[in-house]
């Protein structure tokens, strides 16, 4: 009999344990440089999340280009060195099997910000009670609350 996952749609321990030690590989050869190909030269690559599949066979590895957007050019590029990627994991994290690499941009920043710039719209803000960490902001007023009794 198979056993269920508790949360099925949930990533287990494992998972994220092996997806981390991936981005850990990953960011030690962006680092040390050795991407030899053109689209990629000088160009700083960051790792922020890889995600695994549930058989650990395929990572999703998100990647950012440090304060700006990544471009199609970079990403056809680590596409173009998955194979060498792979094989750098493959050494550096003991599995069963090498995973397959995939590549997509982080886009998590630029959401942020947007988001950002919509809670900063006057339409929004005059909605939002007034924030406690601005000068000059006045704190929101405590609950009413019922005056505590003494029990002695």
């Amino acid at each position: 009999m198979a056993k269920k996952p508790a949360t099925a749609g949930a990533p287990s321990q494992r998972m994220l344990r092996v997806a981390e030690e991936v981005r850990h590989a990953l960011s030690a050869v962006f680092l040390r440089g050795e991407l030899h190909d053109p689209d990629l030269d000088s160009r700083h690559v960051t790792v922020t999340e890889v995600r695994s599949s549930p058989d650990l066979r395929h990572m999703t590895c998100f990647v950012s280009a440090l304060g700006r957007a990544t471009t199609k050019e970079e990403l056809a590029g680590l596409r173009r060195l998955q194979p060498y990627l792979r094989t750098q994991v493959a050494r550096a994290v003991r599995l069963r099997f090498a995973p397959e690499l995939h590549f997509q941009p982080d886009t998590a920043l630029e959401y942020a910000m947007k988001i950002d710039a919509v809670m900063r719209r006057p339409e929004v803000a005059q909605d939002l009670p007034p924030r406690a960490d601005k000068p000059g902001a006045p704190m929101p007023a405590p609950r009413d609350l019922p005056p505590e009794e003494d029990e002695a």
